[in-house]
């Protein structure tokens, strides 16, 4: 199995579990000089930075240009073409419009994937979006799921590999929060009919679950923290899937 990680900007990498693949969120209101610089950082100490590239956060052709010219010169190889879940504040609304730019030639390309939906557009959208998209790109990344029937859904349909988006080891409490605020109805009503007694909403869920009930469709995972890096990191150790530094 494979395994990536998902840190910001401001992560220390002293803390970064020993994985390959670490992708950089590049979250409304920041910097993409700083993402770039981040996956400078990760190249140096010998990591694959896979850097985000939000079209609703990139306000210009010529900002996108910098960008992606000043991930290339240092060395990135990866990225991961989204949407981003704001308003736009420039002239790019989808991902679509950044992929056929040309700009990424030569870099092996990601896309999101929402087997439950999304809170920005439309099922029929994004189903069109996601048929628009296939041809440009190298692989699928999905949004975090725990609905394993639902992830299987998904990976049937689709004609890219797919990286599944999973969790660190966090309390059942904080999933169902981090599910409603994205809108992963699914997921939450998957949580709430598995979780049997209230004591169980503190006991942290492991993702191994839903490793093992999905290693017949997908060898590629990819873990969102939620800010339980230090967790993560131990659980990975902990199941041989990273080695402590």
């Amino acid at each position: 199995m494979k395994f990536s990680l998902e840190i910001t900007s401001k992560t220390d990498l002293s803390g970064l579990p020993n994985l390959k693949d670490v992708y950089v969120t590049m979250l409304p209101g920041t910097d993409y000089k700083e993402v770039a610089k981040k996956a400078d950082e990760l190249v140096r100490s010998g990591h694959n930075p896979i850097p985000h590239f939000p079209a609703r956060s990139i306000t210009s052709l010529n900002e996108l240009k910098d960008y992606v010219k000043m991930c290339k010169d240092f060395g990135v190889k990866q990225a991961l073409i989204i949407g981003g879940g704001r308003e736009p504040i420039g002239k790019y609304h989808c991902s679509l419009q950044l992929l056929e730019t040309g700009l990424f030639e030569g870099m092996r390309i990601g896309i999101a994937g929402h087997p439950e939906g999304s809170p920005d557009i439309s099922d029929s959208e994004l189903e069109k979006a996601m048929k628009q998209k296939t041809p440009l790109a190298d692989y699928i990344v999905t949004q975090w799921l725990l609905d394993p029937k639902v992830i299987e859904d998904f990976v049937s349909k689709q004609t890219l590999p797919v990286h599944v988006g999973i969790t660190g080891p966090l309390k059942i409490s904080s999933l169902l929060k981090f599910a409603s605020i994205v809108g992963a109805k699914n997921s939450l009503n998957f949580l709430k009919s598995n979780t049997s007694k209230a004591l169980d909403l503190l006991k942290p869920k492991d993702p191994n679950d839903l490793i093992n009930s999905l290693k017949k469709v997908t060898e590629h995972f990819h873990i969102y923290t939620f800010g339980g890096l230090k967790e993560t990191n131990k659980w990975l150790v902990e199941n041989n899937y990273a080695k402590e530094k």
